[in-house]
């Protein structure tokens, strides 16, 4: 196969591409791609492209099999590059939510049956789990307040939150959701699951079909959410789920923004019906300036990056390279994206 590197990538990685042995050339222009901002930047600063470079760039993509990424990780460099690359068959997505860039696309019926898409699910998963139980943590042994104390120098003793016999409902079991669960269940957590069919999974002391999440929810301690979006999931946190949750509940999203009714969200955490929230991901990204998520105190949150880690494109590459192989020889693709709901 001929594979071209259509985003921000380290030279040593590319080098491990090369290596892969049903790799017959790897195209790899650095001068082409945007400019990474931070390390394992996908989108990167679009570069600037005079005719002459777009014409050399139009033509390396023509001659593709599979590409690494596509430009700027959105839609429309998405639909320019297949437009441009007839003979591509397989595209590596770097995000678990590429899914969203295809829909949005709307790529031509022929193109979705010549062209294999695999997300980069999984891969985020460990930070995402480790992410969920910082803000639990921080939120159980009230962070905020222990900063106080050091400001002021106070010495008043006060009994802590803790995690051990509290119990966790995980919404979604897929990779994030196993990875929370196993590292959850070390710090004591009974973990209840909700998953489409409710059938057992691995590392959950319960398995419920997620149609029972508002008759479970006054059992929970914490709600963490890990799923993508699509038409099922949207909204499926709604106010009455929110307002099922006992008081001293905290809500966790490290999925999608849109699963969740933000303002009902928001209601709760104001009006003291829900103890705090841990957010990586909302409902509208940026997060605008004048909501109130930025300044409530029981919200810990991070501005969609909580997913990220300096070992991200090496884990992605190893699934590439997997990939490539699988591709060749016919194997089902590792995270092969489903062109129905997008995930």
């Amino acid at each position: 196969m001929i594979v071209m590197i259509t985003s921000p990538l380290e030279r040593e990685l590319v080098e491990q591409i090369r290596a892969v042995d049903v790799v017959d050339e790897v195209i790899y222009t650095p001068e082409l791609l945007p400019q990474a901002r931070y390390p394992n930047d996908h989108g990167g600063e679009p570069p600037t492209l005079d005719a002459a470079d777009q014409a050399r760039w139009d033509s390396l993509v023509a001659r593709a099999d599979a590409i690494f990424g596509y430009p700027l990780e959105t839609s429309a460099g998405l639909v320019r590059t297949l437009e441009h690359g007839p003979n591509i068959r397989f595209v590596q997505g770097t995000s678990a939510g590429m899914g969203a860039h295809v829909k949005r696309a709307e790529l031509a019926p022929d193109v979705l049956e010549r062209v294999a898409f695999a997300s980069a699910a999984g891969v985020h998963a460990g930070m995402l789990a480790e992410f969920a139980l910082y803000g639990l943590l921080a939120l159980r042994k009230d962070a905020a307040r222990l900063a106080d104390i050091r400001a002021t120098r106070d010495w008043a003793h006060y009994s802590m939150g803790e995690l051990d016999g509290s119990t966790l409902g995980i919404l979604g079991m897929g990779q994030i959701g196993v990875a929370l669960a196993l590292r959850a269940r070390a710090f004591g957590i009974t973990i209840i699951a909700l998953n489409r069919s409710g059938a057992p999974v691995d590392g959950a002391d319960e398995t419920h079909p997620t149609s029972a999440l508002r008759e479970l929810a006054p059992r929970f301690d914490a709600l963490a959410i890990t799923l993508p979006i699509t038409d099922l999931t949207r909204g499926m946190v709604s106010a009455d789920v929110i307002r099922a949750l006992p008081p001293h509940a905290v809500v966790i999203n490290v999925g999608r923004g849109a699963v969740v009714d933000e303002p009902a969200l928001i209601d709760a955490l104001t009006g003291g019906r829900l103890a705090g929230a841990v957010l990586d991901v909302f409902a509208s990204e940026p997060l605008p300036a004048d909501n109130p998520l930025w300044t409530l105190p029981n919200v810990v949150m991070s501005p969609h990056t909580a997913a990220l880690s300096r070992r991200e494109n090496a884990r992605i590459v190893a699934l590439f390279c997997d990939n490539l192989r699988r591709f060749t020889r016919g194997m089902p693709l590792r995270n092969a994206l489903n062109l129905h709901e997008f995930y």
